[in-house]
């Protein structure tokens, strides 16, 4: 059996309700800070959810679509951070590719928008882009590709709520069977459009509490009604330790071990007991070689609807047994909504920082525990904790789930 490569991170970007540095995401999610507001990208007034976590946007929007501009500026800080020499103007490297999580959406509203008023003609790149049918997720992922030469067939990942936590973990996979010597992986997403908005509206799976949207998102709260919709992206560069150690490159965490499932229990249902969340998380330990009692911290998926939250937490229970309640569980999207195919970067982005600061950072609103959520959720503040290894955890919908173990730099093995 050919030896497998550890896998680490070396550099992460993201661009986020709570900002467009990682180490001001973790300054943010450490004070407890929420980022969620009144929707300002498009008159929500008619809708029954009218609040979200927008993203600062870039100055340079690619075709007009916002998911896109978020993934090439995650992206560039993350190479930056990484120290790594990739850019068109060099060899491209066939050794090197990109994992991406993408919504699919074939236009962009300020398209739709625009395709409505007389004399309409599509844009030269977007008649190009539509001439070969392409999405704006298959563009994205040929973007970075071509702006940091990375010659290796893309991977575009669209298990929804999942997508940016597989699109980790099958970068780390090529990495670690030797397939790939670097790879950019990670997530970007921008649903906060009248259609996004309205439709999750129509599911009745986001929050009414439009009055006051920094408390609206409540994961494991008795008072939850609902996640509240985010945007934005993050990119983490993934290489091999050897390499990385061999050019005295930052080594931020290796990524250990990943796992998923699909339990296709219902369209937009989790199963009530987390079958599938479960068997992702137990297989990502496996994968990493460690037991449950090696498990110091949790970033869970915590999306603050009625039927996720006791769900995961009796996936919960079951992975780490009598250990379940004194292992602290962290759900970001209590501070930056749900950001849908980016959430599972974005949130492996925030278990790095705040492993590496040494703390977990709390989930917010948490004021009237759930009697069915019943574990350790760090409410409200943020709290000292050493931190040798992370499950980083996403559950979309159709059944899709997906988790990563995250290794803080000192525990990496010779």
């Amino acid at each position: 059996m050919t030896a497998r490569h550890a896998v680490v991170v070396t550099g992460m970007g993201v661009v986020s309700p709570l900002g467009d540095r990682v180490d001001a995401l973790a300054d943010a999610l450490l004070a407890g800070r929420s980022g969620i507001g009144p929707i300002t990208l498009f008159d929500a007034s008619t809708l029954p959810t009218r609040i979200a976590g927008q993203a600062p946007l870039p100055a340079e929007v690619p075709l007009g679509d916002r998911k896109i501009a978020f993934a090439l500026a995650a992206a560039r800080s993350a190479v930056e951070a990484s120290g790594l020499a990739l850019d068109a103007g060099g060899a491209p490297r066939a050794d090197a590719g990109v994992s991406l999580g993408v919504g699919l959406e074939l236009f962009t509203m300020d398209h739709l928008a625009a395709a409505r008023r007389p004399g309409f003609a599509l844009p030269e790149g977007l008649a190009a882009r539509l001439g070969f049918m392409q999405t704006p997720s298959e563009v994205c992922v040929h973007a970075l590709g071509h702006r940091f030469g990375l010659a290796a067939p893309p991977l575009v990942h669209v298990s929804a709520c999942a997508a940016g936590t597989d699109a980790i973990g099958a970068a780390y996979r090529l990495i670690a069977t030797g397939r790939r010597r670097v790879m950019l992986a990670g997530g970007t997403d921008s649903m906060i459009n009248p259609l996004g908005v309205a439709g999750f509206c129509a599911l009745q799976a986001t929050s009414l509490r439009n009055d006051r949207p920094e408390t609206a998102s409540r994961p494991f709260d008795r008072t939850r009604d609902g996640f509240v919709m985010g945007e934005g992206a993050a990119v983490l560069v993934l290489e091999r330790l050897d390499d990385a150690r061999a050019r005295g490159a930052p080594v931020l965490a290796e990524v250990a071990g990943y796992g998923s499932s699909f339990d296709a229990y219902k369209i937009s249902d989790p199963h009530p007991e987390g079958h599938g969340a479960f068997l992702a998380m137990a297989r990502a330990l496996a994968d990493a070689g460690i037991g449950p009692d090696e498990v110091d911290a949790v970033n869970a998926h915590g999306t603050g609807t009625p039927k996720n939250d006791p769900a995961e937490t009796l996936a919960l229970k079951r992975l780490l047994g009598e250990r379940a309640r004194g292992v602290p569980v962290s759900a970001t999207k209590s501070m930056i909504g749900h950001l849908i195919s980016a959430s599972g970067a974005v949130e492996a982005v925030a278990a790095i920082a705040c492993m590496l600061r040494g703390a977990v950072h709390p989930t917010i609103n948490l004021h009237a525990p759930d009697p069915a959520c019943d574990l350790d959720y760090v409410p409200n503040e943020a709290r000292a904790h050493r931190q040798r290894h992370v499950i980083s955890s996403s559950y979309g919908f159709g059944g899709h789930n997906a988790a990563i173990v995250l290794r803080h730099p000192e525990a990496i093995r010779p």
